[in-house]
């Protein structure tokens, strides 16, 4: 009876760390046009792509941009830069703890061939979006997606089930790491390094 209690206070912490790190979409992460189940090999939170193979450029990802209306924001806007690719929202809790961590890797690298991008999603209210990106003197764009429509262009090949997830592109927009978690400065920065240091 002990064991069988000790084992479900497990699970339950278990549970409970993985609720603190993310927020899953689940059902929520349907676009129009396609579905995202994408599932992340063995559970990880980190997915690293050999730079030596075929890891394939991501498709034509755009949308209105969340602080500048009738203005749209493109990953094409970043030819030739590493591309950092943050999916948030608002109403996500991990979402508000990274933000001043990527804002700090965003900072540091901008000025060597870095650029990152925001996509704003299940986020009904706009006013509330933009008064996030104030309130965490966010220096980079943001795309504003509620609906998630943006993310067929990532063509169901990589995870974008749990918010906030992060993409980081390499110069030639081909996808090098994958974060399905809240990250510190430190998770981030030296990957984004790396690549920055890669030949254009």
């Amino acid at each position: 009876m002990r064991r069988s209690r000790a084992a479900c206070c497990l699970l339950l912490a278990g549970a409970a760390i993985v609720a603190s790190t993310a927020c899953s979409t689940g059902t929520d992460a349907v676009a129009q046009g396609g579905t995202f189940d994408f599932v992340s090999p063995g559970g990880k939170t980190e997915i690293y792509y050999d730079p030596a193979s075929d890891r394939g450029s991501i498709g034509d990802l755009s949308g209105p941009d969340l602080m500048v209306d009738g203005k749209t924001t493109s990953l094409s806007d970043f030819e030739g830069k590493v591309v950092v690719i943050n999916l948030w929202g608002q109403w996500c809790g991990p979402c508000r703890g990274e933000a001043d961590d990527l804002e700090k890797v965003y900072e540091a690298t901008k000025d060597s061939g870095v650029a990152f991008l925001g996509i704003n999603v299940r986020d009904g209210q706009k006013d509330k979006a933009q008064d996030f990106v104030i309130d965490n003197k966010v220096g980079y764009p943001s795309i504003y997606d509620p609906a998630m429509r943006t993310l067929i262009a990532l063509g169901g090949n990589f995870p974008t089930s749990v918010i906030p997830t992060t993409l980081v592109l390499d110069r030639q927009h081909r996808v090098a790491a994958v974060y399905l978690r809240e990250l510190l400065a430190e998770d981030l920065q030296p990957t984004v390094e790396r690549l920055a240091g890669e030949a254009a």
